[in-house]
């Protein structure tokens, strides 16, 4: 059964050319840019930072709600769309960017607050409030009702409702629900909240990456989570390589709890080389946690969850001499950028540029180099190590709803979308509802070009050469 739920609206995005200056403003140039954002997670490579991965549906339980704006009032839709969990289980999400569409079938994953744009929005514990103080997670709506002082809200009322009452402070937009039992509710919600902590995640790993020398125990890695008991993946190649997953005294380890630690245990005559482990677990995700997807879909806010699968992945990198590096990324919005932590357990320093600067991580040092973007901007780049070291980190960089990047109004699609509640017309209905974009041209003809003038960034690495000059980029 699902804990509660909610359901979400998008706009088109009114700036698809200011998508393409952002793109080509910065120095960093991407490989296929938007044509090849996904691309990295379906090579393999760890993107996220562990928890529920989901793809979106269809709005779900939604009324009608309405912008205002300088140019006039826009019509949309407000509520609840559904997201099916990756092996299991099915989330609900309101919408927290209401001028960004939110795109039928794209991939979502779990993230903090910090990357999204709630990082930055000091009303954010409010609309985690707001999600636990009305649908789905209060199913009862008479009770609601009566909080509200809106006798007889319906499902669709009480998600609309919720959804403005979010928009007012995600957005800080300027709506109103049509159904006067919907406004009251949002008027009721928007009045009382109150600010909430951030949500815990589902389920990370604490370091994502870890790197020694053959002969050690590579870690701690400590599992944090709300599930009860998680279970450990081993090494694909365990049986072959010798690389075992085991605590801290060398034993074993097949599951573990919130707080525990385990380790990459790499026999003493192994080859250079790397390894990962995957962690997973059933949980319900807790409310309030923020989903983002790398193709531009509205970035949501978990309203209720069933049982759903969890998971995460930790590597390890190892050599016997020389640099021995460790990387994981993650998007800062607090400052416009994506943070890359490298650490360096070799025994030589540890090298590579990177947007033609160059960083140097001596050996035993552990430290974050910033890479400011612009906003929307793709990132796609490869740092390449000694012994056949490859990481690749590739994203989007959305850390403002789109009204706060400069939209002034609500795009709408010229082809129909559900019919909204109270049998309003669905003429204008926003492209949240129906995962089309009036932009889409736009974006793929952007793609193209920047196929073209975007070389790709490979970031060499490795160690310093004799007369001081570091490697190529």
């Amino acid at each position: 059964m699902f804990s509660s739920f909610s359901a979400l609206s998008g706009r088109g995005r009114a700036a698809a050319a200011r998508l393409a200056a952002a793109t080509m403003v910065s120095g960093l140039a991407v490989t296929g840019g938007l044509a090849t954002a996904d691309t990295a997670v379906a090579d393999g490579t760890p993107q996220g930072q562990g928890g529920a991965t989901a793809t979106i549906g269809e709005l779900e339980t939604y009324g009608a709600a309405v912008v205002h704006g300088e140019d006039g009032d826009e019509q949309v839709s407000a509520g609840l769309f559904e997201m099916s969990v990756d092996d299991g289980g099915m989330l609900r999400t309101y919408g927290v960017d209401l001028r960004n569409p939110a795109q039928k079938d794209a991939r979502y994953e779990e993230t903090s607050w910090s990357g999204t744009s709630l990082g930055g929005n000091k009303n954010a514990g409010r609309i985690r409030w707001i999600l636990q103080n009305s649908y789905p997670q209060v199913n009862d709506l008479a009770e609601l009702a009566g909080r509200a002082g809106a006798a007889g809200l319906t499902e669709q009322d009480a998600a609309a409702g919720t959804q403005v009452a979010i928009w007012r402070y995600s957005d800080g937009a300027d709506v109103d629900a049509v159904d006067p039992r919907a406004q009251k509710l949002a008027d009721y919600l928007e009045k009382n909240a109150r600010s909430l902590a951030e949500p815990e995640a589902s389920l990370t790993l604490d370091p994502p990456a870890v790197s020694g020398h053959p002969g050690e125990r590579l870690g701690p890695v400590t599992v944090h989570t709300d599930a009860d008991s998680v279970t450990v993946i081993p090494p694909a190649d365990a049986a072959t390589s010798g690389v075992r997953v085991v605590d801290k005294d060398g034993e074993p380890v097949t599951s573990v709890t919130d707080g525990g630690q385990v380790f990459f245990e790499v026999p003493g005559k192994a080859l250079d080389g790397s390894a990962a482990l995957s962690v997973q677990a059933s949980t319900s995700v807790p409310v309030g946690r923020a989903f983002t997807s790398d193709s531009r879909s509205q970035t949501q806010i978990l309203a209720g969850s069933s049982e759903s699968t969890v998971s995460a992945t930790a590597t390890a990198n190892w050599a016997a001499t020389g640099p021995v590096p460790a990387l994981s990324a993650r998007k800062d919005c607090a400052r416009s950028a994506v943070d890359i932590t490298a650490a360096n357990k070799g025994d030589e320093a540890f090298t590579f540029r990177l947007m033609g600067l160059e960083h140097t991580i001596a050996a035993g040092e552990s430290r974050t180099v910033t890479i400011p973007l612009q906003e929307d901007q793709p990132y796609d780049f490869t740092i390449l190590g000694p012994n056949s070291f490859e990481q690749r980190f590739a994203g989007i960089l959305d850390c403002e709803t789109q009204g706060s990047a400069g939209g002034d109004r609500v795009q709408t699609l010229s082809a129909p979308g559900p019919a909204l509640a109270g049998g309003a017309p669905d003429a204008g209905v926003n492209l949240a509802e129906t995962g089309g974009s009036s932009a889409t041209p736009m974006i793929a003809g952007i793609a193209i070009v920047l196929l073209v003038i975007g070389g790709g960034v490979v970031l060499l690495v490795g160690k310093k050469e004799s007369h001081g000059a570091g490697p190529r980029g």
